[in-house]
């Protein structure tokens, strides 16, 4: 053992690594991504759900009783109702997560009620309801903090009936098998697809497909569209999979669910191909493509509520496709939305995918550098 060879091989790695700036760029951004992700944007402490109220008694104890819930920060209160058509169509379009609801018979149930015992309580109605997306486990979580809430004059009895649509037995698969579609994706299309671009430049493939007559767009498409049909073989897989061994429904369109998960796969191929016009090795390419998985799964609503993230947090997210499939998946899966029900999330992963093949396009030369 030498110390000056040893010595020497360190310090040559030290500079092969100095001029790697994105190997680089990468040691330095993962920790600082995971810390301001983890410490700033991640908050399992859900505040300012989106919901809407259904006053139909309409009197002044239900509007200070609406004005104390809205008090409480944890549901925003964006919508008066006027009838239950509108609730059923802003919780399948996913528009809200919750719905209070104050029957017409509000102040006899209060009086009723307040008549009663504490141990017959529940032979009789609670004056108000409140619905939850049950798709969405951190909404069940927060609702229930409203379930027990006492109303004004009522303080030491629950007066909240929880309601719960979608997921009436609360099951974690439901919520947790249709996000899983759009991790696998993305972590397989992504990854797939940049590393094996990059393996065509590095074994000298990519030279003899320069000297034919390909376009840029025809050598791109004709590169990533054979994983097309390896992402829908994927959905299918995980969709039989979670039908025989957690019996997650699928209560919308079986179609519209592929053409949604067609889209995405799209999007995530358009952004493996442009993190394979970035990189220059295939180790350069599967830590860009991590790199991307990260604020990805964190800020899609997957493993932390959506709502919980701070404004900025949840800005970002809008910008990532997962953020957007996920919708798609639970809204079609658990919610019998449809396609047109949810057309802004079809439209940011449009958008999504044209700009990532656009950019990916102007970065495909026909020539060697």
């Amino acid at each position: 053992m030498s110390l000056r060879r040893l010595t020497a091989v360190i310090v040559k790695e030290l500079r092969q690594l100095r001029r790697d700036r994105l190997t680089f760029a990468m040691i330095v951004g993962i920790p600082l991504l995971q810390l301001v992700l983890f410490g700033y944007a991640i908050n399992m402490d859900v505040r300012g759900i989106d919901a809407a109220v259904l006053d139909q008694a309409n009197t002044a104890r239900s509007r200070e009783v609406v004005a104390e819930i809205g008090s409480s920060q944890i549901l925003n209160l964006r919508y008066q109702l006027s009838n239950p058509q509108q609730m059923d169509s802003l919780l399948r379009q996913g528009k809200i997560s919750a719905a209070l609801v104050i029957p017409r018979d509000f102040e006899a149930r209060l009086e009723s009620q307040g008549s009663l015992p504490q141990d017959r309580l529940s032979q009789g109605r609670l004056p108000l309801q409140l619905i939850v997306d049950g798709s969405d486990q951190s909404v069940q979580a927060s609702a229930r903090q409203l379930a027990s809430y006492p109303l004004p004059g009522w303080e030491s009895r629950q007066g909240v009936e929880l309601v719960n649509f979608y997921n009436p037995e609360r099951l974690a698969a439901l919520n947790t098998v249709p996000g899983l579609i759009g991790v696998i994706l993305t972590m397989t299309m992504v990854m797939f697809t940049a590393i094996a671009l990059v393996r065509e430049r590095e074994r000298g493939n990519m030279e003899m497909l320069i000297t034919t007559p390909l376009s840029p767009w025809e050598l791109t498409l004709g590169k990533v569209l054979p994983f097309v049909g390896i992402g829908l073989l994927q959905v299918t897989v995980i969709l039989l999979t979670g039908r025989l061994l957690f019996e997650v429904p699928i209560r919308g369109s079986l179609l519209e669910l592929y053409g949604a998960s067609l889209l995405f796969i799209a999007a995530s191929l358009a952004l493996g191909v442009f993190i394979s016009t970035l990189a220059q090795t295939q180790f350069q390419a599967m830590q860009v493509a991590v790199f991307t998985f990260l604020p990805q799964i964190l800020l899609s609503g997957f493993m932390f509520p959506f709502a919980g993230m701070p404004k900025a947090a949840q800005w970002i997210a809008e910008l990532l496709p997962l953020t957007h499939f996920l919708r798609l998946a639970r809204g079609i899966m658990l919610r019998s939305a449809g396609l047109i029900d949810l057309w802004p999330e079809i439209l940011a992963l449009l958008v999504f995918t044209v700009l990532m093949l656009s950019l990916a396009v102007t970065r495909v030369s026909k020539h060697l550098d």
